[in-house]
């Protein structure tokens, strides 16, 4: 298991915002997973890369990969302490299912569902918002790269 890279801030340093773009994948579907996770404080001009998560999670389902993957830049995001939390994610299931939109039909998929509410709880805001994948080419990036490394 791959531990977070963490740039720039000192654990403990409170932001007033954090994004997170995050992915999850697998090559089959079960298959080789990965996730990827990029947390961002955007509160400078470009917005400065804080921590970036990068790892193989076995073999499992893409949607389980993208669940994963936002419990691990939202674990990753914790130790800024930032009030308001941006998620961004290509996964329309996921961010729905989060939101409460769309019911989790996969029972499997609900204790990562509660997982991903239980961290976002500690946010004072919370903005989910579906991206295409065009706009979440670095955390993809991420995980292709865990899937690739040998």
């Amino acid at each position: 298991m791959t531990q977070p890279s963490l740039f720039a801030e000192p654990a403990g340093t409170q932001l007033d915002e954090v994004v997170i773009y995050c992915d999850g994948g697998s090559r089959g579907n079960p298959g080789p997973s990965a996730i990827g996770a990029v947390v961002f404080d955007p509160s400078v001009d470009p917005p400065r890369v804080l921590a970036e998560v990068s790892e193989r999670i076995g073999v499992t389902t893409n949607n389980v990969a993208e669940y994963r993957a936002l419990i691990a830049g939202l674990e990753a995001a914790a130790r800024f302490a930032a009030p308001r939390v941006r998620v961004r994610a290509d996964s329309k299931l996921v961010i729905e299912q989060v939101k409460g939109r769309w019911k989790v039909k996969q029972p499997h998929l609900l204790p990562l569902r509660d997982e991903a509410r239980a961290l976002l709880a500690g946010y004072s805001d919370v903005d989910l918002q579906h991206v295409p994948r065009a706009e979440n080419a670095h955390a993809d990036a991420l995980v292709n790269a865990a899937l690739d490394a040998e």
